[in-house]
């Protein structure tokens, strides 16, 4: 991706969000001089990549395949300093815009739609080896427990939600319009746990052809000391 495209793409989701009464903790506002000038106290934000996350998965087609995050809060399973059990992230989900088939080999979450278009969520079991699976697919959403056909697609509206397993795999995106989703769920490592079925990398590669407006969550300069 272009740093340009990412610089815009998070300026939008800030605008489109605080339309929407959403606000983000004061570090999702920082430039990358602020984040210069900041010491150790903010190490748990470096440590456990919290902040923006805007990724096309290798593939170069953001409009097509890609999601932008945000992560709020996070733990860390290989630092005992930041030891929470858990993490929380926005996910802004364009209309037509693919999240790649994945799963996670640790942590379960709950997919939440918080607003705007349809969130549909399509659903594989995994076989030993990671392959698709042609058995039922189990879930709940909103604590009612389905038993679906392989490739079934979920339709959350506004308010729903689904919970998701360790090795379930799982591709959504929006329809109709942008979805404001968000994710709770076991402490999250994207640089581990995370098994992509068809795609090159969890994480872009960056053309800078102009300054970053904000750092993304694996970009964070050391502690100024």
């Amino acid at each position: 991706m272009k740093r340009s495209e990412i610089n815009a793409y998070i300026s939008r989701a800030e605008e489109w969000i605080r339309e929407r009464g959403v606000f983000l903790p004061s570090f999702a506002y920082w430039t990358p001089e602020d984040w210069r000038r900041k010491g150790h106290e903010y190490d748990e934000i470096r440590a456990n990549m919290l902040g923006w996350d805007v990724t096309d998965y290798g593939l170069g087609d953001f409009a097509k395949t890609g999601l932008l995050l945000f992560t709020i809060r996070n733990g860390n399973l290989k630092d005992p300093r930041f030891a929470k059990a858990y993490a929380e992230k926005m996910l802004v989900c364009e209309a037509g815009q693919l999240s790649p088939n994945h799963f996670h080999w640790y942590k379960s979450e709950d997919i939440i739609n918080r607003g705007g278009g349809e969130l549909m969520m399509q659903l594989w079991a995994s076989e030993e080896g990671d392959s698709l699976s042609d058995k039922p697919v189990r879930v709940r959403v909103d604590g009612r427990a389905l038993e679906l056909p392989a490739g079934s697609v979920l339709r959350l509206t506004p308010g729903e939600s689904v919970t998701l397993s360790p090795r379930l795999y799982h591709a959504f995106w929006a329809e109709k319009e942008r979805v404001l989703a968000w994710e709770v769920s076991m402490t999250n490592d994207d640089n581990t746990d995370n098994r992509f079925y068809d795609v090159p990398r969890r994480f872009s590669h960056i053309e800078e052809d102009e300054p970053a407006r904000r750092l993304l969550c694996n970009e964070y300069p050391p502690a100024a000391e």
